[in-house]
């Protein structure tokens, strides 16, 4: 016979997660990638270009632009807190620092909002588990306390967490504010005037951040899931934050129609199979390992989603899922709009902790275990690759790969890198050896190895990663071709650019220091002052239309190392 709750926890299985380790998890995932590099191109060295010319002031601060562009996004609070901080940041900080420092904060408080949600829903009558006849069952909030334990550790271990969650991009203010709302609808019943106060904060933060539809549908869905909520709170306390969260979600749609940033980005149903495929590959892999354990909540937990008197341990987070899993099917970036389902993931697969069986647990542990070291043997034996040149192959993988990259070694990182790699063979052993009763076990290992892994590649790889994502080296190899090209200094000198896009633009002015001037927006009188000119290669053949190329001489093409496709043509102006 199927209990009504399936959740039957000892009081031997909520042991508590040293707030050490935890800490150490979280950190171990988080600082790695803030030091030590230059901002990355795609979406973080885009953000970064409208953060630099804020804090410049070649931009105006209620429409962020660079030379008469505007961002994808209508995001104005992310471009301001990056702008901040470079302003703020001391003379030796260099700008790129400056704006991770604040975006790995929102990172910590994702972490920290989810757990604090976690351990509201999980307190709530619903979620606690069965009363032994004799005694003897979880304590409310021990047992709640381990959930959320369980629900970080899965939020760590998703896979499409690692790289988006450590660029600078709006993306990453909208899952820390996502996060924030979700802990203050969670906690409403237990805290509601702190809980009323997050849930503002978070929403008008979200319509700030390029999301205010889904700021406005977030305030309204949960407002109906407090009416509908008849078991946490009295109706009349119910329908009032019902109508608080009504009344901030029309203060979020007047904000967004005063400054315009209203905007229809939904695209229709896609009507091909190929796709609907691809969508469905990256929800696999992007939420793994926390949609199988997410699937089996669903499937244990039925009885309280399903009838009337739900529960809002389940319904909240599922809600919080469909909204953002929907959205994310109706737009181009999806897998930036799925990483806001995270969180919600990670709280229902932490649910179903209580309910898994041992042999459940066995497979993940052992998939885990096998998935990560391997990973990790991976890093490790490319690095020594990349270090001795042994292994052959895949330091000509390196080679090919990254043509003109040279390895270096550093002692921080190395010993870095091999104290995680202890850690985590430590971290095997005692998996196998200690605690086995505890709920959070199961998703150690898969924490464990993600932090592992993440770590390996931002301090072994962090040179290389840094030689093939950054425009760095780029910038610096044209300086070297104009050094040879004309004695003159390739410092604070104009630079026209054709056809090179905002984040290539800003490239040359933040790694270079030229002052660039895109060749249709300057006049002619600049035009003359300026002795370099920078032409996207394929559109070359439109040149002529541009500027006369008798006063231009060709230099050469100059490759972005690790990427063929991303070449320029040098011009140097002839000498009258």
């Amino acid at each position: 016979m199927t209990q009504p709750n399936p959740a039957i926890v000892p009081q031997s299985a909520v042991r508590r997660l040293p707030r050490i380790a935890l800490w150490l998890f979280c950190a171990a995932y988080v600082l790695p990638g803030m030091f030590g590099r230059e901002p990355w191109k795609g979406n973080e060295f885009n953000t970064f270009s409208y953060m630099l010319a804020l804090a410049e002031g070649s931009s105006d601060w209620l429409t962020p632009s660079i030379w008469g562009r505007l961002p994808e996004l209508d995001a104005l609070l992310p471009y301001w807190l990056g702008a901040w901080a470079i302003q703020i940041a001391p003379p030796w900080m260099s700008a790129g620092l400056a704006v991770r420092i604040p975006f790995a904060m929102l990172l910590a408080l994702t972490l920290a909002s989810t757990w604090h949600g976690v351990y509201y829903l999980a307190l709530s009558p619903q979620a606690q588990p069965v009363a032994f006849a004799f005694g003897g069952e979880a304590k409310p909030k021990d047992y709640a306390r381990t959930i959320a334990d369980g629900a970080v550790l899965a939020l760590i271990a998703c896979l499409g967490l690692a790289l988006l969650s450590h660029e600078v991009s709006p993306i990453l203010m909208q899952l820390a504010l996502v996060s924030f709302v979700f802990y203050g609808v969670a906690a409403l019943p237990y805290h509601p005037r702190y809980s009323l106060t997050a849930v503002t904060i978070g929403l008008l933060g979200l319509c700030l951040s390029g999301a205010p539809s889904f700021a406005v549908l977030m305030a309204v869905g949960s407002g109906l899931l407090c009416l509908l909520d008849r078991q946490s709170t009295s109706i009349q306390t119910a329908r009032l934050h019902a109508l608080w969260l009504f009344l901030v979600g029309m203060l979020v749609a007047a904000l967004a129609y005063t400054l315009d940033i209203w905007h229809w980005r939904l695209l229709p149903l896609h009507d091909d199979p190929q796709a609907w495929r691809s969508l469905l590959r990256l929800l696999v892999w992007f939420t793994w390992p926390a949609w199988p354990l997410t699937l089996w909540t669903l499937w244990r937990w039925r009885r309280q989603w399903a009838s009337l008197h739900w529960s809002r341990h389940l319904v909240l987070p599922m809600w919080f899922t469909a909204l953002t899993v929907s959205t994310a099917l109706l737009t181009h970036s999806s897998s930036r709009t799925l990483l806001l389902a995270l969180p919600a993931f990670a709280t229902l697969a932490a649910f179903a902790l209580p309910t898994l069986r041992r042999s459940v647990a066995a497979l993940i542990d052992w998939f885990t275990l096998l998935f990560f070291s391997g990973s990790a043997l991976i890093i490790w034996i490319i690095w020594i690759a990349m270090q001795t040149g042994w292994p052959t192959t895949p330091a000509k993988n390196v080679a090919r790969l990254a043509p003109g990259f040279e390895p270096s070694f550093g002692w921080l990182a190395f010993i870095v890198a091999l104290a995680a790699t202890a850690m985590w063979g430590w971290l095997v052993v005692w998996r196998s050896a200690k605690n086995r009763h505890a709920l959070w076990k199961s998703l150690v290992l898969p924490a464990g190895g993600a932090a592992l892994c993440w770590l390996l590649l931002l301090t072994l790889w962090l040179p290389l990663l840094d030689f093939a994502f950054s425009y760095k080296p780029w910038v610096q190899q044209i300086q070297t071709v104009m050094a040879k090209q004309d004695a003159g200094k390739t410092h604070d000198v104009c630079l026209l650019s054709y056809g090179l896009n905002t984040s290539q633009m800003t490239a040359f002015h933040y790694h270079g220091g030229f002052d660039v001037k895109p060749v249709d927006k300057a006049s002619a009188a600049q035009q003359l002052g300026c002795p370099w000119l920078v032409v996207d290669n394929d559109l070359r053949p439109e040149l002529p239309q541009v500027v006369r190329l008798n006063e231009w001489t060709r230099v050469r093409s100059i490759y972005r190392p690790a990427d063929k496709k991303e070449n320029v043509t040098l011009y140097h102006r002839r000498q009258p």
